[in-house]
């Protein structure tokens, strides 16, 4: 596909959008790319823009973009708080396509069906899926490796445990939080082996009041440090309020839960988004399946606050400089699994095609919980 408009359809497709005021914006017949001036991108969220978490680091990362590309403000347009479990998203696309969008980003793992779908209906809009494995001739996939500051995390919560139960907080069964709570219990069982991991999954990605409710229960069971894999702050919340601690995910924001709050995995979105717009104005565009790391800067892990072990730092400091220049690698042998198989032989590792495919449907050996679904 990537198909190309002849003159003829460019110049009537352009009369139609002049006369109608809305439709895509089109390929520029000299250099293969878009106008800057003639760039609208489409933002769809799981969440609100500020929920202090995972829908807040990507309109960051919109934000950033926008000033680094020095895009008008009504170039870009957000839809926040689209269920990605139904197709109210197709309409969402199609609305943003008619106010002229050419490149939309579906900004959650259950968009996907709903992205390909609507790619094929317009060949002409460059579409981005956050998360999932989808193909096309006009879409690219986007992720990162989590599983690194993931893993850095969890030598902070294993230092600073004292019950040797960790709480984490778990949305739903996919490939992308099992292995983030496997990287997680590795961290831990790096500096402390005794410590074991306890998953309890909430079945959504934000869901402030379930959140809070599985961290609740966490705790009451013993566990003195909460970390999460969910958008909103509240497991955090939950963990200052019984006097424990936390790890939070997506964003740096200590202020939500200050005496809880260590750390937290974050996204670094802007670059990336700038990049991709960059490309589509350039005309270098073409379908990808981005999934960089900490080396590439979209990812890291926040500063350590005072609450956290003084002891951390240099640790996680010396584990960082090794996983991004390799010699550290998270998922390296030998690893077992819940029932004591090994699932990673001595001297081999995983890549990043290995953690993140339907394979990962298994917890390292320092975690307790059962994986329901896929």
């Amino acid at each position: 596909m990537k198909r190309r408009l002849t003159f003829i359809a460019v110049l009537v497709v352009t009369i139609a959008l002049a006369l109608s005021g809305c439709g895509t914006a089109k390929t520029d017949d000299k250099s293969g790319g878009v106008a800057k001036d003639k760039i609208k991108i489409g933002f769809i969220y799981v969440g609100p823009a500020n929920d202090g978490g995972w829908t807040q680091a990507h309109d960051n990362g919109r934000k950033y973009m926008v000033e680094q590309l020095g895009l008008s403000a009504d170039q870009t347009v957000i839809k926040e708080i689209v269920n990605d479990a139904n197709a109210d998203s197709e309409q969402v696309m199609r609305d943003m396509i008619d106010q002229g969008c050419n490149i939309i980003f579906a900004t959650s793992f259950g968009y996907a069906s709903h992205v390909e779908k609507i790619a094929k209906e317009y060949p002409d809009v460059k579409f981005y899926h956050c998360s999932g494995y989808i193909k096309g001739d006009n879409i690219s996939t986007y992720f990162g490796r989590m599983y690194e500051p993931r893993y850095l995390s969890g030598i902070v919560a294993g230092l600073k445990t004292k019950t040797d139960r960790i709480g984490y907080a778990a949305a739903f069964e996919t490939p992308e939080v099992i292995s983030g709570i496997n990287a997680f219990a590795l961290g831990v069982k790096s500096v402390n082996p005794d410590a074991k991991i306890i998953v309890k999954w909430t079945h959504t990605w934000i869901d402030a009041a379930q959140e809070k409710a599985a961290a609740v229960a966490l705790l009451n069971d013993g566990c003195d440090v909460i970390s999460q894999h969910n958008d909103s702050t509240s497991p955090q919340v939950a963990a200052e309020q019984k006097g424990a601690y936390a790890i939070g995910y997506n964003i740096d924001n200590p202020t939500a839960a200050p005496k809880a709050y260590m750390t937290a995995p974050i996204w670094n979105w802007g670059p990336y988004y700038q990049a991709e717009v960059q490309s589509v104005i350039d005309g270098s565009w073409k379908p990808s399946d981005y999934h960089g790391g900490m080396a590439e800067g979209i990812l890291d892990l926040a500063p350590l606050t005072a609450v956290a072990p003084t002891e951390a730092k240099a640790l996680v400091d010396d584990a960082k400089a090794k996983i991004k220049d390799g010699s550290l690698q998270v998922f390296a042998g030998e690893i077992k699994d819940q029932a004591g198989n090994v699932k990673v032989e001595k001297g081999k590792y995983l890549d990043y095609a290995q953690i993140m495919s339907t394979d990962m449907n298994w917890f390292v050996d320092n975690v307790e919980g059962v994986i329901e679904a896929q």
